[in-house]
């Protein structure tokens, strides 16, 4: 699949590019032209194509294009398939042609339908603005497309990057374009000796890429040994020469890191009180960089416990308060998701312009969509099952399966686009590197105002007070004239709900595929067990808990260890408090 996938992008980009060689028309114009057709086409394929082939055309108006495709600026009008930049004015957007920038007219947004850019798309088209920008008059705009070269490490623009690098006279930009290029040579496509070579001009360099670089390289046990030996010594010369700054300089204040270093590079003839006062300053940038990045871990297990939390508040309801194991409870976020790229589709298409609504009007969908679906499992397999948990776990892993498999007979087995409206798009750059990204934040939010909605159907309303009834003594409620079923109906539906609420928000930040929910299922588990089963105060510890626990332990292990590490912490945990953190008391704790 992976081969065919390639092999149509490659036929797409000679498609576009042949417009350039074809007899009689040669011209760079004519390969943007062929590039904006791709970029119209329905499937992300065709407009990944047109992004390549775009970038490849040499036109002057290449830059500006994709610039305006990834702020979102560019839509075709739907009657001819034109491309125009756009810029919004009331009820209409005004029309710019993208090859001359002049005003060609005005159109209702009705007319006009917006190119679509998803994750993927706008990190190529930010490397091929890098691509692009190696050339500009502006020194500055080729020292930043060097750094964005530098982080991207494409392969494909090597030939671009090193025929810049022929051309490049100032030597600043220089010394950036021979770190990205060694950042390049340093992957795994370019053979042993080009990659030790490529280590040892690493090794010249402070900047926190190069050190990362040379760290995956010694951490890569499929690496040739010569690689890995020279990418080693590369760090240690780093390192050292980092500590010799450490020791060298750090004091006055508000003194810049590069100013220091410059002091270093300047040889012992700076006077005492100077050096002292450079050691200083560079300790108190440590400082400061190191709690940004513990700032930025701290998030990321924030943000990581967020979507653990929206996973398992809906679990927490069936497994906790209906003590059933809902093996089918992923399928039910997996549920959600789609509803939200239905709902999304259905905007792309009767009202583009109302786009940035499409979740919000998502939430609700997504809801009624899982919440119907879990009503209906409960009342044709659940109902039957209560008080025999295995049966229970076998059944609904069942019913697990038959709904992936109509999801991939519906939708595909492929992934599905759904995109970030506007206001969840873009992120807060913090010193060291960390970025803050909306959606990731909106999410937080959105996972505890869920959590409270929740918390509040359960305590101040008619039903939260006869399902805590039915939950605490099942026989008196149903003497005091509660029907039980219809509790018991009605609760698995709340939780299925609330599980395609997490559907929607998953679907802003991983992959809407038939396996999506599945890879949150065991993990909810953990948050219930954990926090304390039947206990919403207990998910929201557990699910903040482990992940943070977990991205702070992922550095030092990794992913896959990193979560081993977890679960067996949990395992001994389980040992001395069965009932999890916070346990339930009273009557309903005995039974």
């Amino acid at each position: 699949m992976a081969v065919r996938n390639a092999i149509f992008r490659l036929i797409l980009v000679l498609f576009a590019a042949g417009a350039c060689l074809a007899p009689g028309g040669g011209s760079a114009s004519e390969g943007f032209e062929a590039a904006l057709v791709l970029l119209t086409g329905k499937s992300a394929k065709k407009r990944m194509a047109g992004v390549e082939a775009l970038a490849a055309s040499g036109h002057p108006a290449a830059a500006s294009m994709l610039s305006a495709m990834v702020d979102g600026k560019l839509y075709y009008r739907k009657e001819d398939g034109r491309l125009f930049v756009v810029a919004k004015r009331g009820r209409e957007f005004d029309l710019f042609d993208p090859m001359s920038g002049e005003q060609a007219g005005s159109a209702r947004s009705k007319a006009l339908k917006k190119v679509k850019v998803n994750n993927r798309l706008r990190r190529a088209i930010r490397t091929a603005l890098a691509g692009l920008n190696l050339t500009h008059p502006d020194r500055a705009k080729r020292l930043d497309a060097a750094a964005g070269l530098l982080k991207s490490a494409d392969p494909g623009l090597r030939p671009l990057l090193a025929a810049a690098f022929d051309r490049e006279a100032d030597a600043d930009v220089r010394a950036a374009m021979e770190l990205a290029l060694a950042a390049v040579d340093i992957g795994r496509d370019s053979p042993p000796s080009v990659r030790v070579a490529a280590a040892g001009r690493l090794g010249a360099s402070e900047a926190p890429e190069a050190r990362a670089l040379l760290g995956r390289v010694v951490g890569d046990a499929q690496a040739d040994p010569a690689v890995r030996e020279a990418a080693r010594a590369a760090l240690e010369e780093i390192e050292n020469r980092l500590e010799l700054y450490r020791q060298f300089g750090a004091g006055f204040p508000g003194i810049s890191l590069g100013s220091v270093l410059l002091l270093a590079a300047g040889g012992a003839n700076a006077a005492p009180a100077v050096r002292e006062a450079a050691r200083a300053a560079l300790e108190e940038i440590e400082n400061r960089l190191e709690l940004y990045r513990q700032f930025g871990a701290v998030f990321q297990g924030i943000s990581l416990g967020s979507v653990l939390l929206l996973a398992a508040v809906g679990l927490a309801i069936t497994f906790g308060v209906m003590g059933v194991i809902n093996m089918a409870h992923g399928e039910m976020v997996m549920v959600g998701a789609y509803a939200t790229f239905v709902v999304q589709e259905l905007f792309r298409t009767f009202a583009p312009e109302l786009f940035g609504l499409s979740l919000a009007v998502a939430v609700p969908v997504a809801f009624l969509a899982a919440a119907g679906l879990g009503a209906g499992l409960e009342r044709s397999v659940i109902r039957w099952l209560y008080g025999r948990p295995l049966e229970t776990l076998l059944a609904t892993w069942g019913v697990s399966l038959v709904l992936r498999q109509a999801v991939r007979s519906i939708f595909g087995p492929t992934n599905r686009e759904v995109g970030n409206p506007e206001w969840m798009s873009g992120a807060v750059e913090l010193a060291g590197g960390v970025a803050i990204t909306y959606n990731r934040i909106w999410i937080i939010l959105f996972s505890l105002a869920v959590l409270a909605a929740v918390m509040a159907v359960i305590r101040y309303t008619t039903f939260g007070l006869e399902m805590r009834a039915v939950t605490q003594n099942r026989p008196m409620a149903n003497a005091m004239g509660i029907r039980s079923r219809n509790v018991d109906c009605m609760t698995f539906a709340l939780g299925s709900g609330v599980a395609g609420m997490a559907g929607v928000a998953l679907s802003q930040i991983d992959n809407v595929s038939p396996n999506l929910g599945q890879a949150y299922i065991v993990d909810s588990f953990m948050v219930i067990v954990f926090g304390g089963v039947g206990n919403l105060w207990g998910v929201l510890v557990g699910a903040m808990s482990l992940g943070i626990v977990n991205k702070f332990i992922e550095p030092f292990s990794g992913a896959v260890l990193g979560k081993i590490v977890v679960l067996v912490a949990l395992i001994l945990f389980i040992q001395r408090r069965p009932q999890g953190l916070f346990a339930m008391r009273g009557r309903a704790a005995e039974l």
